[in-house]
């Protein structure tokens, strides 16, 4: 989660509570697709 902080912030910058639910939702969004990112992706050999 570390390195996610420099890219979200700390807090949310929007002031309306409507607003501040959409960025929510796109910092989870944003946190999710740089998680699958790192995730390898698994393979049967035989």
């Amino acid at each position: 989660m570390s390195s996610h902080k420099p890219l979200i912030g700390r807090s949310l910058s929007a002031q309306p509570l409507p607003a501040q639910k959409v960025e929510a939702a796109v910092n989870c969004k944003v946190v999710n697709i740089m998680t699958s990112l790192g995730m390898p992706i698994f393979r049967k050999a035989a």
